[in-house]
């Protein structure tokens, strides 16, 4: 696969992301802004949020039922299979965000940057009936190991990690590509005006133009902090 910089720097096509869901009002506010919205506003993403409830052939437009052999409520395969039918394009994924996917990392988030469209899918209650994982998810992914009420949370959190890493999204193609865990560390620290708060100061090696030295000072901080915090990123216990 190749390296984030050299995605960064040749380009790939616009991607679309098209989100299931029976919350579609929960992602107006997290689409409208910040980073995702400047992916949105250059057109180098498009983003549409799609009520599974319009996908239903039963009257009411119901989308679950109660789990066979007892238990929780489970979304019934109708609705799922004719909204995938009816958005899935070429070299599309169907990615459904489930506690029983892959944890997300930053390696699989640039595995997906390959696709021209993503169909997420974002569950509730107990979740979908298995024959929508078997037939037609071809990836499920979690966001860690911990209880949320929907997919919707995650489902955003995957959107953030794709949009922006989308070529032309961030100005500062470099500043991406340095990032925690692109090279298998998490970030060196930061530091900005003024160089004396309060007594504590900015390592001068930071001040004296020595870009040599800083590049070398900011390797061996991004080890140390990696060691300390994630050890289990170098191979360690």
């Amino acid at each position: 696969m190749r390296s984030l910089s050299a995605i960064l720097r040749h380009g790939l096509k616009k991607m679309l992301i098209d989100v299931v869901t029976i919350f579609p009002n929960m992602f107006a506010p997290v689409i409208g802004e910040s980073i995702i919205k400047r992916g949105v506003n250059k057109g180098l993403v498009r983003i549409n949020v799609h009520d599974l409830r319009n996908y239903s052939d039963d009257p009411h437009k119901k989308i679950d039922a109660p789990s066979y052999g007892g238990g929780g409520m489970v979304f019934t395969p109708q609705p799922l299979f004719s909204a995938v039918s009816a958005l899935k394009g070429e070299n599309a994924r169907v990615v459904l965000m489930s506690p029983q996917g892959k944890t997300l990392n930053q390696k699989m988030v640039r595995s997906f940057l390959k696709c021209d469209q993503l169909v997420i899918i974002a569950p509730r209650y107990e979740g979908v009936d298995e024959r929508v994982r078997e037939h037609i998810i071809d990836d499920e992914v979690s966001i860690g190991d911990y209880v949320l009420s929907g997919g919707e949370l995650p489902a955003m959190v995957f959107i953030d990690t794709i949009v922006r890493l989308i070529p032309g999204v961030v100005s500062d193609a470099d500043s991406v590509a340095k990032e925690s865990f692109e090279e298998g560390l998490l970030d060196y620290p930061h530091y900005t005006w003024p160089q004396d708060f309060q007594g504590y100061k900015v390592p001068e090696v930071l001040t004296n133009g020595d870009h040599k030295k800083i590049t070398e000072w900011r390797r061996n901080k991004a080890l140390e902090v990696t060691k300390k915090l994630r050890p289990d990123l170098l191979g360690g216990k």
